[in-house]
């Protein structure tokens, strides 16, 4: 294994918060086939009893990608995105996402393991309002190869 498994535990965080903003969830919902009239439209939005649009449940990864991006950044990590397979991807919601919303991203490297000669790095990243309310538990794995 090529990466350094005491990798484990250390977090990165975005490098600002993120600003949800309506068309980018319009934008998000029609890439992904979200047809829903929530994602569209503002007045069934808030008929239904959000604040604004509400993004499809994948776009946390949006908002999660970030902190990601700090740890590839990071010299010491030694990762490279071309020896880089995504693994897999689920999320948890604790609340919707809504236009309007400014988030934080908060990523951790929940663990490193060896397997076939790749490392295997679980990710879980904690999206929050910049007031600290749960939004999403998004987590990723990867394959370093």
């Amino acid at each position: 294994m090529t990466v350094d498994p005491t990798l484990a535990g250390r977090t990165y965080s975005a490098a600002g918060s993120y600003v949800v903003g309506r068309e980018t969830v319009r934008q998000f919902a029609d890439a992904v086939g979200a047809a829903h009239p929530f994602h569209h439209d503002v007045v069934v939005a808030r008929e239904a009893g959000y604040g604004d649009v509400v993004a499809p449940p994948t776009f946390a990864v949006v908002v999660a990608q970030p902190a990601t991006d700090a740890m590839m950044a990071d010299p010491e990590v030694g990762l490279e995105y071309s020896r880089i397979v995504h693994g897999e991807q689920t999320f948890v919601h604790h609340a919707p996402i809504v236009a309007g919303d400014e988030l934080d991203a908060d990523m951790t490297v929940a663990s490193v393991r060896a397997a076939g000669g790749a490392a295997m790095l679980t990710l879980v990243t904690q999206v929050t309002t910049t007031a600290g309310e749960p939004r999403s538990t998004v987590t990723a794995l990867l394959v370093h190869r």
